[in-house]
């Protein structure tokens, strides 16, 4: 198992949980949104938003995703990646954050893991590990 993976469980499950921390209270919320390119794992959302704020003073996350018998958590810390090349890969693979942000808006903002450890786990199964 890799990266590859970890990407595909992500988008089958098709909603995903990101957790930050905001001070001393963990924050969690839905996202949707993953793109594998140049071997990174990247997801997106507003610099206007508190997740942004709150990756940028602790860019230490987690996220969990479940999908039939199994679940996924990657735990890791994020980087941006201002580039418009990706921006706009993210916009073509999901075309409805269209309707919310553009490559040029100053907003959309991706982030990638720069590294992260992703377990696949269930109940019937020993967990897996990868790391990238």
């Amino acid at each position: 198992m890799g990266i590859e993976e970890v990407a595909a469980f992500l988008e089958n499950a098709g909603t995903y949980y990101l957790a930050t921390v905001d001070g001393d209270q963990p924050r969690v919320r839905p996202f949707g949104t993953v793109l594998l390119s140049g071997g990174k794992l990247y997801i997106e959302t507003g610099k206007s938003k508190d997740v942004s704020k709150q990756i940028a003073a602790n860019p230490k996350v987690e996220i969990c995703a479940f999908k039939g018998a199994k679940w996924l958590r990657v735990a890791g810390e994020l980087a941006e990646d201002d580039s418009r090349d990706i921006k706009v890969a993210m916009l073509e693979k999901m075309p409805s954050l269209k309707a919310m942000y553009s490559a040029d808006d100053g907003n959309m903002q991706m982030l990638y893991f720069k590294s992260a450890t992703a377990t696949f786990s269930s109940f019937k199964e020993p967990p897996e590990v990868v790391t990238f």
